[in-house]
């Protein structure tokens, strides 16, 4: 026992010094990320200024003055640029001047304004559709960039909690080790476990940065709404009225529209023309009518049916490449709805074992506890309900959060905007 007492004062020395390193010892990440709550925010609003800043607003706005460009066109009179022509001729004797003056209105071919008409009607209904469908899409990032904020708070919230209790434990620990019941090998013992549960609270805080980054980066917003969970709008079977559906048929529609009025362009336009006619002399010379006369003339196309059928091919090539991809997006929506369903009554069940888990940890811990205060198991063992304790917590909480977040997910995939 002599022998052994200078090694365990340099020991206890040693496990003092590492206590008071310890204490300084706080979890750091490299940048923060600021997000504040805003009650006033609601989810409908963050959509909507998300959307006035997203990419994608270029592009409809091009949309809807291309729409506006084809309703113009299709309420003009004529079916093109009306031309104007000046003609002046003079004979070498100076005494004989003709001028013809001429107008050129090209016509509408049969039922080709009409289809002109509805062509430029189509267009625009299909930039409001693409809008409504781009909102969805925005609606998705939010609600996944927001939810996965939650996760991460939660795991963060979870870590620091995990940091207090083991902190607590360590006290306990090194008071005990001060009055003989621990063997001194316990304190180092505790303070590994609690140097781990730092670095896990450091992990968290860098998840839950880059979370609150992925959300300001989407929206553009240094800010979330104070509240927002959703109602399920449980459906059977996917609709038709799924606003990425209704968004591609829109741009059917339009292609078959425009297919019609191009197929009506047939050879090409016709076109009156309109003029006068001078024929004035000086000196009377007898080569000159002394008139003006006032003419009339159609130009009518024909035979250019083989020019026009490239442009109807590369057209209804478009329109059949729109078909197919409705085909193939009905499936994946379908395919998403039922992946949705699915996942809810997962975590509705997983969400009831969490929780009877949660229970029964807690339970186990309390007596566990109560065991290492009379000295009945060590601290390894407590260490191990602790941490199955803590995780079994941090389970339900996530299961719970899951389960709301699968709740917006459903919505998102059978097409419900906020």
């Amino acid at each position: 026992m002599f022998v052994l007492k200078p090694f365990l004062k340099v020991m206890l020395g040693l496990i003092l010094i590492t206590s008071v390193a310890f204490a300084d010892l706080k979890p750091s990440v490299a940048h923060e990320d600021i997000v504040e709550v805003d009650k006033s925010l609601t989810l409908p609003k963050v959509i909507d200024l998300t959307m006035e800043k997203f990419p994608d607003m270029a592009w409809l706005t091009a949309l809807e003055e291309e729409a506006v460009a084809l309703r113009n066109r299709g309420e003009s009179w004529t079916a093109g640029a009306s031309q104007a022509g000046l003609r002046y001729q003079n004979m070498t004797s100076g005494t004989v001047h003709y001028v013809d003056a001429t107008v050129q209105v090209p016509l509408w071919n049969l039922g080709q304004r009409d289809a002109a008409k509805d062509s430029g009607s189509k267009a625009e209904n299909s930039a409001n559709l693409q809008s409504v469908a781009t909102r969805l899409r925005i609606a998705g990032l939010v609600r996944s960039a927001l939810w996965d904020m939650e996760l991460q708070k939660i795991r963060y919230e979870q870590a620091r909690a995990e940091i207090d209790i083991f902190e607590k434990l360590l006290g306990k620990v090194e008071r005990r080790v001060q009055l003989g019941d621990l063997p001194r090998a316990d304190v180092l013992l505790a303070q590994t476990e609690l140097l781990q549960k730092l670095s896990v609270l450091t992990q968290a805080e860098a998840e839950l940065m880059h979370a609150r980054k992925r959300y300001s980066s989407i929206t553009q917003l240094s800010r979330i709404p104070g509240a927002y969970q959703e109602k399920l709008v449980a459906i059977k079977k996917l609709e038709l009225n799924h606003p990425n559906l209704v968004a591609i048929n829109g741009e059917i529609e339009r292609k078959q529209a425009e297919l019609k009025a191009l197929k009506l362009t047939g050879s090409g336009q016709t076109n009156v023309i309109v003029g006068i006619n001078s024929d004035r002399t000086q000196n009377n010379d007898p080569r000159s009518n002394q008139t003006e006369s006032f003419n009339i003339g159609v130009n009518i196309p024909f035979g250019g049916s083989e020019h026009l059928q490239p442009h109807i091919a590369a057209l209804n090539v478009e329109l059949n490449r729109l078909i197919a991809d409705r085909e193939q997006l009905y499936r994946s929506l379908e395919l998403a709805h039922h992946e949705a369903e699915h996942n809810l009554e997962v975590n509705e069940a997983e969400l009831e074992i969490a929780n009877e888990l949660k229970r029964i940890a807690q339970q186990h811990l309390s007596m566990m506890q109560l065991s290492f205060s009379v000295g009945e198991i060590n601290l390894m063992d407590l260490l191990k309900v602790e941490s199955r304790t803590q995780q079994a917590i941090l389970s339900a909480k996530e299961r719970a959060t899951m389960l709301q977040r699968d709740i917006a997910f459903y919505n998102q995939a059978v097409g419900v905007l906020p």
